[in-house]
């Protein structure tokens, strides 16, 4: 005996088949959104508060797409410039606790061999921006003393108000509020005049349909535009940012010349900075992703000057401290692919001053790029013939720098900064010019 299912006529089954697809997909739906978001006990308010101090995690850029975004149409080496802004829905839940969801937009340019078909992409998050800025928000209220602000204190003891015939809602409701995005206000973060007009309205509003209890209802939305008018307040630009002077400036894993670099930055690039030195600064990249990148290649904020104020002993210009005592060309003695066994221009170098003590790495880095400087329209003139410079600092505690002629013509053209330079230079020993960046890291 068959089946009564398969006695179903073909318009039947298209509506069993459809039942089936549309649940698959809401279950997906609901797991993809449950993974997004978190239960907390402290309330809407305290969890607003906390967010306000992770503004630099909701939008930056990305060091790679691998690990934040989801396959997608083409390989992802193949897109560049990575972006990501989120968004957080906090919502109060009727145990005083609250729940947030984080939803993430991840935008790349897209590299086709056929340039017509280039162009910015909106990519899939595959959650871990999400997750990451949750456990700091984790961390963030654990780290806060358990606390009930008087105006959620004040509105959780007060009745329920009536509900409004037109809206359906409670006359006070308080509207659902995404955490705030680190940007600029024109208007220096008070409310714009649509948004005062909108509150104005909304009180209004409250007051002719809550006759009864219009004084409480009144209090309830002051208190509400208070809080909301100090979360813009905040949106204001952070004092805490960094910006990138110029596009292809490297961020680095590690506070050395010889570090792995992540990736370029471009441009006016902002990342919110951690601690700094006199040549090094740490960034956060996104969520626990952590970088560094060369002081002077970023504009400080207010206050903390690009580079630091220099010592007495190096107001001297590198070419009043070093100078050249032989000039050679010969096969480049080292074992560094780009020039290995290729014709360079060879410049040994000393103090003028042997007694003096030595100035340090930053002297003979500003030294070689002043004969750099010098030589590069001879190198440029003979690109058969002479294939990088090579500086070697002859002292006891000296090394040697080393640029082929490629990386010395990006340099020149402005398509690399002075710290991109010197992350193509070869240096032997690398800890002879890396001083400071080797204090820093300990």
């Amino acid at each position: 005996m068959k089946s009564p299912l398969w006695n179903l006529g073909p318009i039947a089954w298209c509506s069993v088949l459809g039942c089936l697809v549309f649940s698959s997909l809401a279950v997906g739906a609901s797991a993809q959104s449950g993974a997004n978001e978190r239960l907390f006990p402290q309330s809407k308010a305290e969890v607003e508060k906390a967010l306000r101090s992770l503004q630099a995690s909701v939008v930056g850029r990305l060091p790679s797409l691998e690990g934040f975004a989801d396959p997608a149409e083409h390989p992802l080496d193949r897109y560049q410039r990575g972006y990501f802004q989120s968004s957080v829905l906090v919502s109060a839940l009727p145990s005083g606790g609250s729940r947030v969801k984080v939803s993430t937009k991840i935008t790349a340019w897209y590299a086709d061999p056929v340039s017509g078909h280039s162009g910015y992409q909106l990519l899939n998050s595959n959650g871990r921006i999400e997750a990451d800025l949750l456990d700091q928000l984790s961390e963030q209220l654990a780290a806060r003393p358990a606390a009930k602000e008087p105006a959620v204190a004040a509105a959780a003891s007060q009745p329920a108000p009536p509900r409004s015939a037109a809206t359906s809602q409670p006359a006070n409701a308080v509207p659902e509020i995404s955490a705030p995005t680190p940007h600029r206000l024109d208007n220096g973060g008070t409310f714009s005049s649509s948004v005062s007009q909108g509150l104005a309205s909304q009180g209004a509003t409250a007051g002719e349909s809550a006759s009864t209890g219009a004084s409480k209802s009144d209090n309830a939305l002051r208190a509400e535009a208070e809080s909301l008018e100090e979360i813009l307040r905040n949106q204001s630009h952070p004092n805490n940012l960094v910006a990138v002077k110029k596009s292809g400036t490297p961020v680095v894993d590690s506070p050395s010349l010889n570090a792995k670099p992540l990736f370029l930055a471009s441009q006016h690039d902002e990342f919110e900075m951690l601690d700094y030195n006199a040549d090094w600064v740490h960034v956060r990249i996104s969520g626990i992703s952590r970088g560094w990148i060369w002081r002077n290649s970023l504009e400080m904020p207010e206050g903390i000057p690009d580079t630091e104020a220099p010592t007495a002993s190096a107001l001297k210009p590198a070419q009043d401290i070093y100078h050249v005592v032989r000039e050679e060309t010969a096969q480049f003695p080292g074992d560094w692919s780009p020039l290995r066994g290729k014709n360079v221009k060879i410049f040994s170098v000393q103090q003028i001053d042997e007694a003096a003590k030595d100035t340090g790495s930053k002297d003979r880095l500003e030294f070689t790029k002043f004969l750099f400087e010098k030589n590069y329209p001879q190198l440029a003139a003979r690109p058969q013939d002479l294939a990088g410079i090579v500086v070697i600092f002859d002292s006891i505690d000296g090394g040697m720098i080393a640029a082929p002629l490629p990386t010395l013509q990006d340099w020149k053209a402005g398509t690399l900064s002075d710290a991109a330079l010197w992350h193509k230079c070869y240096f032997d020993p690398p800890e002879t010019f890396d001083s400071a960046g080797a204090s820093a890291s300990q």
